[in-house]
């Protein structure tokens, strides 16, 4: 076990780096439990942000209790639009129309490799595009989704059998994709390792042969920057509730490239994605551009907390927040090759900054019965089965000292295992 140097070492390492944290001045605008002493999961849940609290009591007293159904008109049903455009300019690349929030990560990505499968196939001179690409190691939603959609339009799966460590590659995906492919559904940062996916090389491969791409961003915004329109995406979905704050079940996203939007056709096809929805017609005609791919009520309240972390998000720059977020994980591998590798926990992300997202992933055999004992601690990261223990470093709320002492206690908990001590 690495001696007190090594600890002290860290620290003073730890400490040095907090104090010259050019985004250490966001740390105090979110919620702090004294129970916690370490929060190792913004990669699955974000903190909130203190103002979230007011934000709701102003929102329920001044413009639901205030303006009650006439907020509709006056803002509400703007809100998907207005919030995907900030979303869109200040984290994923995107031009403004081309962003919604709306719906649950599923729903989105099903609606969006729906929409692809009829768009690929929209030539009637064209080959039939009846394969689906997709890897096994992608999140279980992905999977389950790509697996029924292959049911119910009698289509086929290519599965690339990507390696959790080193994620999908541009040469897996040029040998899986073929004149047959219709869609591509992948993640950008894998949910396991961490690994970021060559998006751009993915998609013009895919252009290439004449399919479509739907990428998974999840584990990227926030986080890691994007560049949807720069890479020439198709598509796109993510949750907010991650690196974006926005708390449990808070609404997704979902980017559609503008070239598709006056040809796509919305697979579920809701009241307020009709041209005039309160004309309440006989039959459905598509809005306008982004709108068109709303299909229920936005849920106006549950986008009070993305709305503050934006304004974080844009006060910071996503350039700043990446540089954060490579920092906190160099610091976290540099931990572990001291504290943790000498009892045996081996690194499941990658080394190279440059192909690894804003989480770090440890393996060892006993991490699923170490995790509740971490939790009962205050100590929060998570656990993926088989054996693998995600740190997911928000860059805007974490700092190094608070890294450093939820590894010291994973080395802790470590030791008395290997002791046989009383746990």
């Amino acid at each position: 076990m690495s001696g007190p140097a090594t600890v002290s070492g860290l620290a003073a390492r730890a400490e040095a780096l907090d104090a010259g944290d050019p985004l250490a001045r966001f740390r105090g605008l979110f919620v702090d439990s004294p129970e916690v002493i370490s929060y190792l999961d913004g990669n699955s849940l974000g903190r909130p942000l203190r103002r979230t609290a007011d934000d709701v009591r102003r929102f329920a007293e001044d413009e639901w209790g205030g303006r009650l159904i006439r907020g509709w008109d006056e803002r509400w049903l703007d809100l998907p639009l207005e919030l995907g455009d900030r979303l869109g300019a200040a984290c994923l690349g995107a031009a403004a129309g081309q962003t919604v929030v709306a719906d649950s990560t599923t729903v989105n990505l099903y609606k969006l490799i729906r929409a692809a499968i009829e768009l690929a196939n929209a030539d009637p001179a064209g080959p039939a595009r009846t394969e689906i690409v997709a890897d096994t190691d992608n999140f279980p939603t992905d999977r389950y989704l790509v697996d029924g959609i292959a049911a119910e339009r009698g289509m086929s799966v290519r599965w690339i059998d990507a390696d959790p460590l080193t994620g999908v590659t541009a040469a897996q995906a040029a040998e899986a994709i073929s004149e047959r492919t219709a869609v591509v559904v992948l993640s950008h940062v894998a949910y396991r390792s961490g690994y970021i996916a060559d998006a751009r090389a993915i998609t013009a491969l895919a252009h290439a042969a004449g399919a479509l791409v739907v990428w998974d961003l999840c584990h990227s915004a926030g986080a890691v920057p994007v560049e949807l329109d720069a890479w020439g995406a198709d598509f796109a979905a993510g949750c907010t509730y991650k690196y974006l704050n926005g708390g449990p079940g808070s609404p997704a996203f979902a980017y559609i490239a503008a070239r598709h939007l006056p040809a796509l056709r919305q697979p579920i096809q809701g009241w307020l994605g009709r041209r005039d929805a309160f004309e309440m017609g006989p039959g459905y005609e598509p809005a306008d551009g982004i709108r068109r791919f709303i299909s229920g009520t936005p849920p106006i309240f549950a986008m009070l907390p993305l709305t503050g972390m934006l304004s974080l998000v844009e006060e910071a720059g996503i350039a700043a927040i990446r540089e954060k977020s490579v920092a906190l994980t160099e610091f976290a591998i540099a931990a572990h090759r001291e504290l943790l590798a000498p009892l045996g926990v081996t690194l499941a992300s990658p080394e190279n900054a440059a192909v690894r997202g804003g989480h770090v992933t440890l393996e060892h055999p006993g991490f699923r019965e170490l995790t509740q004992r971490l939790w009962a601690r205050g100590v929060i990261p998570d656990f993926r089965a088989p054996q693998g223990l995600r740190l997911g470093l928000s860059p805007l709320s974490t700092g190094y000292g608070e890294t450093l002492r939820g590894i010291e206690a994973i080395r802790d908990e470590l030791a008395r295992s290997d002791a046989g001590l009383p746990v």
